[in-house]
């Protein structure tokens, strides 16, 4: 199967530093891959360069097997749909001239059938006619992701979507994304909410310092080793009825022991993260 998204190499400098370093990852049609990493680890600089909109100092990217430098604007637009992490919008247009936004190069009629989908999907269809600027803040996230839900595409890269938002529209979100890969599209995703990352992930991509500690299952990507290698968290994915939390504790000294055992619910000072 061809991957819907692969990069080989890829690095990415800024001035002298290289911010992203040899990270080769692959995406497939039908699954979840969230990027994971502390703050500055490289996530959106991966995200935005496999897309072509980040100068590479290193590697390829490629979308479908098609080499992203060789794509125009519209072949690229066609592969895949992207939502940024900046949620700014600067005209107030009601919501599903927002979402049609995604709708490329389809009829009037059909682009806004596809937003009012996308809009519903996402629980507000109710905020269709609504001002974009005239809403809460995590009403407007998701009029931003039903415009990349809108786009049809068959990769969605969608930077931190669920941040900012309640609890109960964290899992909408990646429920949406997850509907998207179970009908053939591929997803990839970064998060910070790492109990979220297990639930809605088939893989994660763990990043530290610009480099790719692991890609895995999340019950082996969220493991006690990577967790302190990339987050400086003593800690593991600990089961619950509704799913895997991640029970963690910051180590606060470098001589903080690991904990005794992580098979059970979180200990001491740590709690769920």
């Amino acid at each position: 199967m061809t991957p819907a998204l692969e990069v080989r190499g890829l690095g990415v400098r800024r001035g002298r530093t290289l911010v992203l370093e040899d990270v080769t990852l692959q995406v497939f049609p039908g699954e979840v891959v969230g990027v994971i990493g502390a703050n500055g680890s490289g996530k959106t600089t991966l995200l935005r360069a496999a897309l072509g909109l980040q100068a590479l100092a290193t590697g390829e990217a490629f979308l479908a097997g098609r080499p992203v430098a060789a794509l125009s604007d519209p072949e690229r637009a066609c592969l895949a749909g992207y939502l940024p992490q900046e949620r700014r919008v600067s005209w107030n247009l009601p919501a599903w001239r927002i979402a049609a936004l995604g709708a490329v190069g389809r009829p009037p009629a059909a682009a806004h059938a596809d937003a009012l989908g996308a809009l519903a999907a996402l629980g507000v269809a109710g905020l269709a006619e609504r001002g974009v600027l005239d809403m809460s803040g995590g009403e407007r996230a998701k009029v931003l992701l039903a415009r990349l839900i809108a786009t049809g595409a068959p990769l969605l890269v969608a930077d931190e979507p669920a941040a900012g938002l309640d609890p109960d529209a964290q899992l909408m979100v990646m429920e949406t994304l997850r509907a998207r890969a179970r009908a053939g599209a591929a997803v990839i995703a970064s998060l910070h909410d790492l109990t979220l990352a297990a639930r809605a992930c088939d893989r994660l991509a763990v990043l530290a310092g610009g480099r790719l500690v692991i890609v895995a299952a999340p019950t082996e990507a969220l493991a006690p080793p990577h967790l302190a290698a990339a987050f400086g968290l003593d800690g593991a994915l600990v089961a619950s009825p509704a799913g895997p939390i991640l029970a963690a504790r910051r180590r606060i000294a470098s001589n903080l022991p690991p904990s005794p055992s992580w098979g059970g619910a979180a200990a001491g000072r740590g709690g769920a993260v």
